[in-house]
This record gives C-alpha cells, sequence and structure tokens, in this order.
C-alpha cells in the first residue's frame, strides 16, 4: 500500500481516549485524510473534535487505511496489534504508528511479519482531550521516535507533521525514556495537589490559580537548570 501522489495519506486511528482524536486532527491539518476511528467512551467529543470522520470497528480501520495510528492504555498495545495479525488484517506496506513511551517498534513485530512497517511515536506532553489545548501543546512539543533504520524518516517526518520537533530514542532506552516521562508527570501533579491542600488549609480560596504562576516559573528554572547540568564544560560553573 502506497500513499497518493501528493503524499498524502489515508489515517485511521484505533482509540478514541484522550491522545487518539487529537493526533488524528494533527494529522488532519497536516493535510491527511481521515478514514476513520474506533468508538470510546465518549464519542460525542470525539464527534465534536472529527466531525463526520466514520467509527469503524479496529479491523475496518486498518483495511481502510495507508497509516494506522494506534493511541490505546500500555497494556494492551500487545494484544491488540497481535490480535489483528491473527485475523490477517495487517496490509504490506501500511505504516503502523504507536503513541506508547515505553515500547518501541518491535512491540509492533506482528504487523510488521505481515509486511507492514512500524512506527513508534511518542509525544512528550500530558494530553488533556481537549483540541485546541493540545494541539497548541503539541507545536511546542518534542517526540520520541523508534523505528527501523530505513524507515526512520517517515518517522521522523510524521512527527513534525503532528507539530513536535522529533528526538530519536533507541529501542532499548525506551523503558528509560517512559520512566523519565513518567517520573516528571506523576511528581509534578503530586506536587501540586499537595501544595493546594495546604493553601486551601490556611484559607486561600483558589490554590491552583495561586500556584500557576509560581509553579510556572518554578518548572522553566528547573530546565534551564537541568539542560545545563548535562553539558558542563570547562568554562562552566556550579554554585557552591
Amino acid at each position: 500500500m502506497s500513499a497518493g501522489r501528493d503524499g498524502r495519506l489515508g489515517v485511521g486511528v484505533i482509540g478514541a481516549g484522550r491522545v487518539g482524536p487529537v493526533i488524528a486532527a494533527a494529522l488532519a491539518g497536516a493535510g491527511h485524510l481521515l478514514t476513520g476511528i474506533t468508538s470510546g467512551s465518549d464519542d460525542d467529543r470525539v464527534e465534536a473534535i472529527l466531525p463526520g470522520v466514520p467509527q469503524l470497528t479496529a479491523d475496518e480501520v486498518v483495511r481502510r487505511s495507508e497509516l494506522v495510528v494506534i493511541a490505546v492504555p500500555h497494556d494492551q498495545l500487545p494484544g491488540l496489534v497481535a490480535g489483528l495479525a491473527e485475523l490477517g488484517a495487517w496490509q504490506p506496506g501500511q505504516l503502523v504508528l504507536h503513541t506508547d513511551a515505553a515500547h518501541g517498534a518491535r512491540v509492533l513485530d506482528p504487523a510488521a511479519q505481515r509486511g507492514a512497517i512500524p512506527l513508534a511515536i511518542h509525544p512528550a506532553i500530558v494530553f488533556t482531550g481537549a483540541s485546541s489545548i493540545d494541539l497548541r501543546q503539541l507545536a511546542q512539543a518534542y517526540a520520541a521516535v523508534t523505528a527501523p533504520a530505513p524507515v526512520l524518516p517517515i518517522a521522523q517526518a510524521l512527527a513534525v507533521e503532528l507539530g513536535c520537533e522529533p528526538v530519536v530514542v533507541a529501542e532499548a532506552d525506551r523503558l528509560t525514556y517512559a520512566e523519565a516521562i513518567a517520573t516528571a508527570t506523576e511528581f509534578s501533579r503530586s506536587i501540586v495537589r499537595q501544595s493546594s491542600e495546604l493553601l486551601s488549609r490556611v484559607g486561600v480560596d483558589n490554590p491552583g490559580g495561586y500556584l500557576s504562576a509560581l509553579v510556572r516559573s518554578s518548572v522553566d528554572q528547573a530546565l534551564v537548570e537541568g539542560s545545563g547540568a548535562g553539558r558542563l564544560d570547562g568554562d562552566a560553573t556550579i554554585d557552591g
């Protein structure tokens, strides 16, 4: 299966949670044609983000699409890929992209064994499910890309079309990468919740709003310091 002469693809999405519909909207914004998306727990929200896009079964999404985006929970991904392989759904030359942080391209081996092209792209943002917010975040984000060397440029190009700057992460490093992402997100949420509870106890009516500028500026400063720590040279100094 190949793309049209203009390089545009028929894109289908398996997974209608916070991630899948936003990824679909981003790819549609880059000019690709949406062929369908699987049903989820909030079909009205999906319809609002992707008006008129058909809701299909997973195997029908695969049958209709040149690029299949899989955005399902981590523990569901291997079984889904293998199950569709058993149904004979995957097609030679078809692009298959998943968005899970911890898996590289090898989780897509059952599809690759049937001729599909495996790609792993994880945009490093916290998806809210609100397309306008998430699309703005994508435009400022990086994305981890993992794929076999001959098709790595395809993964990088798709990350760019999502609005992200691609960063190559080796297959063997995906678990460490996922741990870094989980640490940053879970620690940030925990600290903000704890601080908000303490402020509520002392009578601050809107603790989230009160903390907003403080947290953002603190994170910005931590990011600057963290970026410098990884590349100290002979001219750098460390304050004691």
